[in-house]
């Protein structure tokens, strides 16, 4: 045998078995115990008791307390009379300066616009007027002048043409026959249009006739007043007028 390793305890399984047999014994005894109580009746128990006789308890004797000393009295100290107030004087209502109102405050200046001038156009106004007169007088002298010449070359016009009329028998009165007349610069006629018929067939015919025969009719004095459609009124009777 060893000595050194542990040898078997044979006092030690009994002690282990008769542990484990008390708790066993002490789980059975604490379940019946659980189910006694339960099922038990309820029992209640009153015990009396009398009151006994309480011993009586002596006062301790009074102790007695050594009396107080008089305290010393205090000297009283002379009183200090206050000086005595002068009599007071009634509150004198205060009487307060009016202060004048304030100054209202210059309101500044507005500085109206200035409305613009306009140009003064009454010269220049002036003057296009008087240009104006002295055009239209120039126009009209220049219109009279040229009405002149055309009437002129008009009459020189109706005195070769009048000469080649050949009027018609039985005319009668003093039909007005109006013709417009288309010419070339060199007087050629190119062309006749009866403008305003007489009334009398034969008289148109025979002036238009005229007319063509006449080619070439006579041209301004001033090339300038050329014209090349002329105005015609040709009758049988020029003195009384063919207007």
């Amino acid at each position: 045998m060893n000595p050194h390793l542990p040898q078997a305890n044979p006092g030690r399984w009994k002690a282990l078995t008769l542990t484990l047999l008390m708790h066993v014994v002490l789980v059975v005894v604490l379940f019946f115990g659980v189910q006694w109580k339960r099922n038990a009746p309820n029992v209640v128990e009153a015990e009396l008791w009398s009151a006994r006789p309480q011993p009586q308890m002596t006062a301790p004797p009074p102790v007695q307390e050594p009396e107080p000393k008089p305290e010393p009295k205090p000297e009283p100290k002379p009183e200090i009379k206050p000086d005595p107030k002068p009599p007071a004087k009634p509150d004198i209502p205060i009487k307060q300066e009016k202060k004048p109102p304030p100054k209202p405050e210059p309101k500044p200046e507005v500085k109206k616009p200035e409305t613009p001038r306009l140009p003064d156009f009454s010269k220049e106004i002036q003057r296009e007027l008087e240009a104006n007169k002295i055009d239209a007088e120039r126009n009209q002298r220049a219109a009279a002048a040229r009405d002149k010449v055309l009437t002129a070359w008009s009459e020189k016009i109706r005195g070769k043409v009048r000469g080649n009329i050949v009027a018609p028998p039985g005319l009668q009165g003093n039909p007005i026959a109006t013709f417009t007349v288309t010419l070339l610069p060199s007087g050629d006629v190119m062309n006749v249009q009866l403008k305003k018929s007489s009334g009398n067939p034969a008289w148109d015919a025979a002036t238009e006739r005229a007319i063509r025969k006449s080619s070439p009719l006579p041209k301004p004095d001033d090339p300038t007043n050329f014209e090349r459609e002329l105005i015609l009124s040709l009758c049988p009777v020029e003195e009384t007028g063919c207007r």
